[in-house]
């Protein structure tokens, strides 16, 4: 009798627990409605740094990436579907090795999202129109534009220059 409550027990925690992914590494059909797209759909149209940035929510290492020290004039838009992100009058040398923003040029394109993958509680940013991961937002941006800073993959962007 003990073995069956016991193993009664087991079954429910396993079904209880199994199908909680809260580090958000989901890639069930929920992500595809999310995205908009398959996984396969976004591989075959993004290259293997920008799937895994956007696609897999991954992080690209600082200071050896494209954006983190460009200081040209333009705007930096979405590598998966083109959108206009951030501009470079928002950009600021944040010292992170990342691109860092003050804020997005149409807060309408992006949107805050709580994350709490690998044990830390975070903002993510992503790109509103299909959810695609772009990087995290804090609260310790230039306090004269607003405190916030905006800190991008560089391989979720791509750089136009004016």
């Amino acid at each position: 009798m003990r073995k069956s409550i016991l193993a009664i027990l087991i079954i429910g925690v396993i079904t209880a627990f199994g199908c909680d992914n809260s580090n958000g590494q989901n890639k069930t059909t929920q992500e595809k409605r999310r995205l908009g797209k398959t996984a396969a759909e976004w591989k075959k149209k993004l290259t293997p740094n920008q799937y895994e940035i956007m696609v897999n929510r991954g992080t690209e290492p600082p200071f050896n990436n494209a954006y983190h020290d460009n200081h040209q004039k333009g705007v930096y838009l979405s590598a998966a579907t083109g959108e206009v992100l951030f501009s470079s009058a928002d950009k600021f040398d944040s010292g992170t090795g990342w691109p860092s923003f003050v804020k997005a040029v149409d807060p309408n394109k992006v949107e805050v999202v709580h994350d709490s993958s690998f044990g830390m509680s975070r903002d993510e940013v992503v790109e509103k129109s299909t959810g695609l991961h772009l990087g995290h937002v804090f609260d310790d941006g230039p306090k004269d534009r607003g405190g916030k800073r905006y800190c991008m993959n560089s391989g979720a962007l791509i750089f136009v220059k004016q």
